[in-house]
């Protein structure tokens, strides 16, 4: 059962998951031990997932972020979900609902990298694309 200094805690883990148990203990106040049984708690119930790291791509050369919508052709989706891995243009994956299939997040350096890819998906089905203009966040 998660309660309210665990959302309290996770939320500050969410702007800074380097934070030290000390630092997240001045903040909710409670010692660094207690800090840490909260921490491994969340780690082992599976509320925390992993920790990750945000990449600026622009700055490694990589300049296109892009959405692609894929409309697998039937039969495919078992086989499409298990290949998507083996690509490390695909940043984020997800399966939804409606008209397509897959919900993909791709990271490439320039728009023939781009074309590249989506010839190699198209084999698997249809393609929408959506270039990311820019990131709004809350």
């Amino acid at each position: 059962m998660v309660d309210s200094t665990d959302k309290k805690l996770l939320d500050i883990l969410k702007e800074n998951s380097r934070l030290s148990f000390a630092d997240l203990g001045r903040k909710i106040n409670l010692s660094p031990s207690s800090v840490r049984e909260r921490v491994q708690k969340l780690e082992e119930e599976g509320v925390i997932k992993k920790y990750d790291i945000q990449i600026n791509n622009k700055l490694i050369g990589y300049d296109l972020e892009a959405f692609i919508l894929l409309k697998v052709f039937p039969g495919k989706l078992k086989y499409v979900i298990n290949k998507v891995n083996e690509f490390p243009e695909i940043t984020v994956a997800h399966r939804i609902t409606g008209n397509q299939n897959i919900h993909l997040k791709v990271v490439v350096e320039n728009q023939l990298r781009l074309q590249k890819l989506l010839d190699k998906l198209m084999q698997f089905g249809d393609t929408n694309t959506f270039l990311i203009l820019s990131e709004i966040t809350k």
